[in-house]
């Protein structure tokens, strides 16, 4: 019992008692909330609780569907006593996937011994797994149904990783919802796609060469289908025998896209597809000698939100070059762009992002605002031989750009090809460029004289532009 003051009078005290609440008084319900609010995202939470006493072990496995209670088995988890102890929960398996567990030959057999419950097993993970190994659990037990699995993720550094046959899960998991798999070839994808019309996730990194028709068809399966990845492990040319076109495929629920391969690839797969509700397109192109991306900009103009994309960002990187485009600032309903072009050189990074930009830019015409900076990396050396007219057919495409915001190691370079450009050209170039904003407090006497050289060539157009300066390293009011 505890004391409870109501009121103090100057010579009495009136005092009333109330009951001490304990947590052993509250109804199985409220614990039932207090446990499920306890959740931590990891699958072993729960085992503190049921070893506080009787009750509480009691209610936690009376609900195992509302606390999302799980099995955690890995290969260092001696399955076969786990699976005794505890009731049969749903199971998931990892391999490989923590940085302080160093995987042994013997683990194996851990992982073997949890996969012969398929019934019960909703998530695999194995990943770093050697091909000797794979091939084991193929064989062993990975080829009966697994009639529950929402989740499977597989993984490879090896170079000799085995193909999965046919019968690799028994077929088809009904069920599943994420598919992850880097490295591994697997035959029967088209199959897995057909059978599993609930997958939300799909993600195919550093994958073997699959036609862009057969991916289309594993597509148009999977109308709940949000997040798609598709990453190639190194170019791969298009066949000279393309196959007639075809009536282009929906995908109704995608809201992000994600590819890395050839741009001829990306070119045959968006002419074939429509995404009406994509807001996130990232690309990675490998380095080519020629770019002609005509598919791409009539595929964004049938998709919504890429139709107000207001500002563009360029970055120049150590082993790669982008440009992300986005809304303009204070809109909410755009999409994101990022183009990124897998390329060392300043010259052919430049170039090749030219020939990107020239190929779709064309039809963007709410650009208003260009930025063009560095990575967060140490400063990147700019040859003393290039042409400052690969800078101008860089800033050619972007016709509508009202504002141009240069950043410091950036500046030298841009203002002295903005200074050599032609008089005839001049219209051509950034032709309506208001404001040009340079992250340089003190620049040097060679740049001044090269931004003064364009300023009065603009003013004696009739089209005057201003240069202002700011010492911010970062546009915060940028998102990409």
């Amino acid at each position: 019992m505890c004391d409870f003051h109501l009121q103090q009078w100057p010579n009495c005290t009136i005092t009333a008692r109330i009951p001490r609440a304990t947590i052993g008084t509250l109804p199985d319900d409220v614990l039932l909330e207090i446990f499920d609010f306890c959740r931590d995202g990891t699958e072993d939470w729960w085992h503190r609780l049921v070893h506080v006493c009787r009750r509480w072990r009691h209610i936690v496995f009376e609900s195992p569907h509302r606390l999302n209670l799980r099995l955690l088995c890995t290969e260092v988890t001696p399955a076969t006593e786990l699976l005794d102890v505890w009731p049969a929960l749903p199971l998931v398996i990892t391999h490989g996937m923590h940085d302080n567990v160093t995987p042994h030959v013997e683990d194996i057999d851990n992982i073997i011994a949890a996969l012969k419950h398929n019934e019960r097993i909703r998530e695999i993970y194995i990943g770093d797994i050697e091909s000797l190994h794979l091939q084991t659990l193929a064989a062993a037990v990975m080829q009966e149904p697994f009639p529950a699995l929402t989740t499977l993720v597989l993984w490879s550094d090896d170079e000799s990783v085995p193909v999965l046959p046919d019968s690799f899960l028994g077929g088809c998991p009904p069920r599943l919802q994420t598919l992850q798999v880097e490295n591994i070839p697997i035959p029967l994808l088209q199959k897995m796609c057909l059978f599993s019309p609930d997958l939300v996730e799909l993600s195919l990194w550093k994958i073997s060469y699959i036609s862009p028709q057969a991916m289309v068809n594993c597509l148009s399966a999977l109308p709940k289908l949000k997040n798609f990845e598709l990453e190639f492990h190194s170019p791969q040319p298009r066949s000279d025998q393309l196959p007639p076109p075809l009536p282009r495929i929906s995908l109704p629920s995608l809201t992000s896209l994600r590819f890395q391969g050839v741009s001829e690839y990306l070119e045959d797969l968006v002419a074939q597809i429509d995404i009406p509700l994509l807001d996130q397109l990232s690309v990675t192109f490998f380095n080519q000698l020629i770019f002609d991306i005509s598919q791409l900009p009539q595929f964004l103009s049938r998709t919504e939100k890429f139709k107000l994309l207001g500002q563009a960002n360029i970055v120049f990187n150590s082993r790669s070059v982008k440009v992300c485009l986005a809304g303009k600032p204070g809109t909410a309903t755009h999409g994101t762009l990022d183009l990124s072009i897998l390329c060392r050189k300043r010259d052919w990074q430049l170039s090749s992002l030219a020939q990107v930009c020239n190929s779709f830019l064309h039809s963007l015409s709410t650009l208003e605002r260009l930025d063009i900076r560095q990575g967060l990396t140490l400063p990147l050396h700019w040859p003393d031989d290039m042409e400052n007219t690969q800078w101008l057919e860089l800033l050619r495409p972007f016709t509508t750009v009202k504002k141009l915001r240069l950043f410091r190691h950036l500046v030298p370079q841009v203002a002295q090809a903005l200074a050599e450009v032609p008089g005839e050209s001049l219209p051509a170039v950034i032709p309506v460029v208001e404001t040009i904003s340079i992250e340089d407090p003190e620049p040097s006497g060679h740049v001044q004289e090269a931004i003064g050289q364009f300023v009065t060539a603009r003013q004696l157009s009739g089209h005057p532009v201003a240069v202002q300066r700011w010492d911010k390293l970062l546009d915060l009011q940028f998102s990409a």
